[in-house]
């Protein structure tokens, strides 16, 4: 009761029920009654509502009735818990008075409490000290706080030492130089050498609090110090290591054990204080002076030492910069730790410490792409693999998503071959829906940085065969999640051209789930939608979502499909010609066009290059297309949504600056590939595409290839009829526009992941892509 009431008073106070004067005169009497109850969590409790009381009590209030009741509870006829309890108080109170009330009322008890005769008051007086020199001001602290800190560092219970060091660690930025190096330098020097002989918890809190110290106390070190507290830093890393013996811990001593553990937490706490000590030596001395020292806190056997390293690792990258090199091995270390948790760690800024990897810590981007790290793709999959392996299917998640960096890392061969296969396997058979969600946006990053068409083809036809229309509604419900990141990472008419039919099909689909996941994400499927290119789109939406009013039967979907409609109807539609209410998603569109086709002209560009045997105007004329890329992905991921992982450094991009280089790669490539033969696979889907155009829009089945691939940057302002982007024209894959129609009532088809095969125009392929 007593803590419930406690906690309810404070619940009062920040929600402000009542004013400041009624809480004071209501409350403030009943809190200050309790703080001396003869338990200790109930006198807690209240002591930590007061507290919180204090901040906002007027400042008569405060000294009638806190200040002047304490200066009889602080004595030492009173008891252990109430001079406990006054040394809190006095810590708190003394950011609400001024400087005179504080030298006159306040430091003579602070003072009396620091010389108390029971350690456990001196050693918490002490560590409100940090509290009060902060509100008295530099000039008293000097004054009166250091020399009360000197003495009780000298003092004979072990906590009130610890307690005076890590407080003069704390306050080192108020003092000047010259009390650093006369005064408190002599100290922590004493504290370091004599801590080795005293009890562990001491080291434990030096070396969490060394790095501070060595920070704070830089540039007033002579060499010699300097390279003392080096040593002494390197020595705490390696504490207890020397001890291993390989025995079974059923026969070591308990005593020994526990010893281990606080020599354990000793180097976790120095991991933790790496990139300080970075900072002490000079980077530019780090291989010298600490490689070694990272090297064992790397490959520590207590995991907790591992974790914490590997949550530094970012920092230390980013501290080497050029000399990021240094610690490739380490990485893959921690990529390949035996821990989850390790991984867990290092996964965090993943994407940052592989960008650094591969600039060696310049801002420009290198052309060989981490070419000097080649255990690197071998540890990212074994490190998936292991992930996946496990229950930590959180740990899993996060990957996948780190995972979306490599298009700006790797080769977008190595990504397809070791990577974007494995991402389609996750899909379709694990059992966790964030881990498949994940894979499914990474999976569509991959591709929409793929330079290949061919490749990109592959990967769409087996999302549409094994997904749109696999057997399992559950592939099927997958299938809708791609096609709601694909709505977000590329432009609209790639959607309309390879996913909006296979997507509006599903309204047909047997399973209730599905067609309620569909009725959902079709205000978006609309918002791909431009006027009046794709007006014969949007009446096939129109169309299937009238067949779903009039067939649906079940009543939760029809009831979706309502809100749908209703929804849809309040829709504006976007128009070829760029509108005001819509201009920054039109831009944005736009520069998502453009990068597709900067992408497929890449690819083209690589084919000449190698047809040409390297000549130097094709490699001129490939660097300035490289350039435009990279120039473009940058504004493209700066106007992304921040949920998409991927950074891509370089300059921001300008349309009208490549516009002539864009016209001379089209010529060439028109003239060149009008002899390039098709790839047989793509034969029916040839077939089934050209079917579909001519149906959305005979204008333009008139145009040959070479009048496609004529197209200007202007024509990107005006999407042409066929609702596609010249850089996907060539091979078209368009799914059948009509699939084996099922009755959602036939009892054959139940709401179970195995169902029967779905009927579908578009011939699957006998080979695997």
């Amino acid at each position: 009761m007593q803590l419930t009431a406690a906690v309810s008073f404070l619940t009062i106070l920040q929600e402000e029920s009542v004013s400041t004067h009624a809480y004071a005169h209501s409350f403030l009497q009943v809190i200050l009654l309790h703080l001396e109850h003869r338990d200790t969590g109930v006198s807690n409790a209240w002591l930590e509502t007061l507290l919180s009381v204090i901040e906002v009590l007027p400042k008569e209030t405060l000294r009638h009735e806190i200040l002047n009741p304490l200066v009889s509870k602080a004595q030492l006829s009173q008891t252990v818990q109430s001079r406990l309890i006054s040394c809190k108080i006095l810590g708190k109170l003394t950011n609400k008075f001024d400087a005179h009330i504080i030298k006159r009322e306040i430091l003579p008890l602070v003072k009396s409490l620091c010389q108390d005769v029971e350690y456990e008051v001196r050693s918490c007086m002490c560590r409100q000290l940090e509290n009060i020199a902060q509100g008295i001001g530099a000039e008293l602290t000097k004054s009166v706080v250091l020399p009360e800190l000197i003495e009780l560092s000298r003092d004979e219970g072990s906590s009130v030492r610890l307690a005076a060091f890590e407080t003069l660690v704390n306050l080192l930025d108020i003092f000047d130089t010259d009390d650093r190096s006369q005064t408190i330098l002599p100290v922590m020097k004493s504290f370091c050498e004599k801590s080795f002989k005293a009890d562990e918890s001491l080291l434990i809190s030096l070396s969490f609090h060394l790095g501070k110290l060595c920070h704070g106390l830089y540039g007033i070190f002579t060499p010699d110090q300097h390279l003392r507290f080096l040593e002494f830093y390197k020595k705490l890393c390696t504490l207890g290591l020397q001890q291993e013996n390989g025995h079974n811990d059923n026969q070591i001593p308990p005593q020994i054990l526990e010893q281990e553990k606080k020599y354990a937490s000793v180097r976790k706490n120095c991991a933790y204080n790496l990139p300080a000590m970075i900072i002490f030596v000079d980077p530019k001395n780090f291989h010298m002076e600490l490689y070694s020292t990272f090297f064992c806190l790397c490959h520590d056997p207590e995991v907790p030492v591992r974790y914490t390293i590997a949550i530094c690792f970012y920092e230390v990258s980013k501290l080497l910069n050029s000399g990021v090199y240094l610690i490739h091995k380490e990485l893959i270390t921690l990529l390949q730790d035996e821990s989850l948790e390790v991984l867990d760690a290092l996964i965090d800024h993943l994407p940052e410490i592989l960008e650094l990897m591969c600039t060696g810590g310049e801002s420009s981007v290198q052309e060989n792409k981490l070419s000097s790290l080649p255990d690197l793709i071998p540890a990212l999959t074994a490190a998936e693999q292991r992930a996946a392996a496990s229950l930590k299917w959180r740990t899993h998640e996060k990957l996948l998503q780190k995972y979306a960096c490599l298009p700006h890392i790797i080769s977008s061969d190595q990504i397809y071959y070791r990577f974007l296969q494995r991402m389609f396997t996750i899909m379709m058979t694990n059992n966790v829906l964030p881990v498949q969600k994940a894979a499914s946006r990474t999976l569509c990053i991959f591709l929409r940085y793929n330079r290949k068409q061919e490749q990109k083809h592959e990967v769409i036809q087996k999302l549409i065969e094994q997904l749109g229309q696999g057997k399992s509604y559950w592939n099927r419900l997958r299938f809708l999640d791609t096609c709601e990141f694909v709505i977000e990472i590329f432009s609209k008419s790639f959607f309309c051209k390879y996913f909006f039919l296979p997507a509006i099909e599903l309204t047909h689909d047997p399973v209730a789930n599905v067609r309620m996941k569909l009725c959902c994400l079709l205000p978006k499927v609309k918002s791909t939608l431009k006027i009046p290119a794709d007006k014969h789109l949007l009446q096939q939406l129109e169309m299937c979502v009238r067949k779903l009013l009039c067939q649906e039967k079940d009543k939760d979907v029809l009831a979706i499909v309502k809100r749908t409609v209703l929804e849809l109807d309040r829709m504006e539609m976007s128009m070829d010609a760029f509108q005001k209410k819509f201009y920054e998603k039109d831009l944005l569109d736009q520069e998502k066009e453009r990068e597709e086709l900067l992408l497929f002209e890449m690819e083209q560009l690589e084919k000449e290059k190698q047809q040409n045997d390297g000549r130097p105007s094709s490699d001129k004329i490939f660097e300035k297309k490289r350039f435009i890329l990279g120039r473009d992905t940058k504004t493209l991921t700066q106007s992304l949504p921040k949920s998409i992982p991927i950074s891509v450094p370089g300059p921001s991009s300008s349309s009208s600056s490549t516009s002539k280089e864009i016209k001379k790669s089209k010529l060439i490539r028109s003239q060149s590939f009008n002899n390039q033969a098709f790839h047989a696979k793509y034969d029916n889907l040839e077939k089934c595409a050209s079917k579909t155009t001519a149906g959305y829009t005979p204008s333009v089945s008139g145009l040959t290839k070479n009048s496609v691939l004529s197209l200007t940057d202007d024509s990107f302002r005006t999407r042409s009829a066929s609702s596609a982007p010249a850089s996907f024209s060539f091979s078209p894959l368009i799914p059948s526009t009509s699939r084996g129609t099922v009755n959602p009532t036939d009892p054959k088809n139940s709401g179970s992941k195995d169902t029967q095969p779905r009927k579908a125009t578009l011939k699957s392929r006998k080979s695997n892509p």
